[in-house]
């Protein structure tokens, strides 16, 4: 399975003279010992939304996976303003925000604590914008509540604060709609909407509408990997 997949930049043909941010280029990867996708090449500028669509077992969870460095890939290269991140991966790490099936988050800490602790560990300071997080996904009033006590709507919505927190410039979303309710989906798609507008990147697994208008790639190991413009046919 092949695929090449090219998104432009915000600003039109003059994003295009210009290198892209991400560039994914020839990426393979495995599972058991068995191809999962092979050859997997795209670009993404500022501003750049990448839906991953694909059934489940097409390898849309690997494929994050691999660009966040946490499962090696089995061959290709990912690359961050021209520059291999495998030279520099705690760099690379800084740079990203990850959402995955699992929050990520400490049971017996609030949700507030919770969201201090993940900016430290990435070197910085919350400061004023805990407070803004906190009000983009309503959780001003769970703030002093151990997250081991949420829903999992509620906890959903702690990790998607973290991501909105972190100013990392490329989010890696997984499934980031899951448990959420239609107001919950309403503030993530602002919080999206803002970080995109804002020059940032992300490429997110789902298997609904984002709604949020960006470019989806279909990964399907039956046949070769197809990338489709908004509301377009296949390219």
């Amino acid at each position: 399975m092949t695929a090449f997949f090219f998104a432009c930049g915000r600003y039109g043909t003059t994003a295009a003279m210009e290198p892209p941010l991400l560039e994914v280029k020839d990426l393979s990867c495995r599972r058991g010992g068995r191809p999962v996708f092979d050859r997997l090449s795209f670009r993404l500028g500022a501003g750049e939304l990448l839906a991953l669509t694909g059934r489940n077992g097409s390898g849309k969870t690997s494929l994050l996976r691999a660009l966040a460095g946490l499962t090696p890939p089995a061959a290709g290269t990912v690359a961050w303003q021209g520059v291999n991140v495998a030279e520099d991966p705690e760099t690379w790490r800084g740079r990203l925000a990850w959402l995955g099936h699992l929050e990520g988050l400490k049971g017996d800490l609030t949700v507030a604590e919770n969201l201090l602790v993940a900016e430290r560990l990435r070197g910085g300071e919350a400061g004023d914008r805990l407070d803004g997080a906190l009000v983009a996904f309503d959780l001003s009033a769970l703030a002093a509540r151990e997250v081991r006590t949420l829903s999992a709507g509620q906890r959903r919505r702690t990790a998607l604060a973290r991501v909105a927190l972190s100013r990392a410039p490329l989010w890696l979303l997984d499934e980031p709609l899951n448990a959420l309710d239609a107001p919950a989906q309403a503030a993530f798609r602002t919080a999206l909407q803002t970080h995109l507008a804002a020059g940032g990147l992300a490429i997110a697994a789902t298997h609904a509408e984002l709604g949020i208008e960006g470019r989806s790639l279909e990964l399907n190991p039956a046949r070769s990997n197809t990338s489709r413009p908004p509301g377009g046919e296949a390219g």
